[in-house]
């Protein structure tokens, strides 16, 4: 019953999510007006603000006007959902899992801002690393944490000035805050998945023509990735890795 209670705090969680992930881009304020049609700009009714449900019930479009919905409303709600029922279920009712849901409903909103929008808000990378801090403090783990986040800092630092620009200053903060809140080693995990899977990505796109060599792509879904399996399984990979290697 904890996962499904959590999914159910994930999906009306997710619902926020949403609104920040269209309206921090926008600079606009996440808390009034209240949620409306991109479309017609109608208030919409509480009983079709229900997370998932109403998306389902209305078939993804707007009662008022019959405008398309966005899918990612429902996806974001789902996978937020589905992260917090995970969480749960690998953390149990725990400060860790209270650390970890705050992390992975961040890296939710930065992975479909940077997606949508090329831009990793910093209303969520300039909290989410005093959060992490916070939250490593609570368990013991701060000094790791710190060091961490420090570390991977200034290493996306470095990289930035060196490729001069091919690095932005959203993917720095961003690292950061995965510093923060994973600590060592999950953060150095978290880093060559992100590698490994922003390289992956750019040589699907280029395989299927939808970007070039010159095109930029976003690295912050890959971080978002990378840091979120790294929560589940960063132990469990270091154990692979160590026992290849020895």
């Amino acid at each position: 019953m904890i996962e499904v209670a959590a999914f159910v705090v994930g999906i009306v969680l997710g619902s926020f999510a949403n609104v920040l992930i269209h309206r921090l881009p926008r600079r606009e304020s996440v808390v009034s007006p209240g949620s409306h049609c991109a479309q017609c700009g109608v208030p919409i009714l509480p009983w079709d603000n229900l997370p998932v449900i109403s998306y389902l019930l209305l078939r993804g479009r707007c009662r008022r006007c019959g405008a398309q919905i966005s899918p990612r409303y429902l996806v974001v709600e789902v996978v937020v959902g589905l992260l917090f029922a995970g969480v749960a279920g690998r953390f149990g009712l725990s400060v860790e899992a209270g650390r970890f849901a705050a992390f992975a409903l961040a890296l939710v909103v930065v992975f479909f801002t940077d997606l949508e929008m090329g831009l990793i808000p910093n209303a969520v990378t300039y909290p989410g690393i005093g959060i992490g801090l916070v939250f490593a403090a609570l368990s013991g783990t701060f000094v790791s944490a710190f060091v961490s986040a420090a570390g991977v800092g200034a290493l996306f630092l470095l990289i930035a000035i060196l490729s001069r620009g091919g690095m932005g200053g959203g993917d720095i903060k961003l690292a950061t805050m995965i510093g923060a809140f994973l600590g060592a080693p999950g953060v150095i995990v978290a880093m060559f998945l992100a590698v490994a899977l922003g390289a992956l990505a750019g040589g699907v796109l280029m395989a299927l023509r939808l970007r070039t060599r010159k095109h930029t792509i976003p690295f912050g879904p890959a971080l978002a990735v990378g840091a979120m399996i790294a929560v589940f399984g960063s132990d469990a990979i270091v154990r692979w890795y160590l026992t290849r290697m020895l």
